[in-house]
């Protein structure tokens, strides 16, 4: 099991989180802020099996928009074990 850990410009949240879900991915979103400017990003917490994280990384790829400056990235993905998950 695996957690991704997304950080995403607010404007992609929408677009992003919706063709996870479309995929059967679950996705926690947590409001943030951070990095150049202090622009307002979103946090996508996704726990996926092992074998789906390649797809996941590949929908969060395909939804965010494209940015024209090279120095600027669409998305921070940090992939995470989990040793232990449970739902109450």
């Amino acid at each position: 099991m695996k957690l991704i850990i997304t950080i995403i410009s607010d404007d992609d949240n929408d677009p992003v989180s919706h063709a996870l879900i479309s995929a059967n991915f679950r996705v926690t979103h947590i409001a943030s802020t951070g990095g150049f400017l202090h622009k307002g990003s979103s946090t996508l917490m996704i726990g996926v099996s092992d074998e789906r994280v390649d797809q996941a990384i590949e929908i969060i790829r395909a939804s965010t928009a494209p940015v024209n400056d090279p120095m600027l990235k669409r998305a921070t993905i940090f992939v995470i074990n989990v040793e232990n998950f449970t739902q109450i």
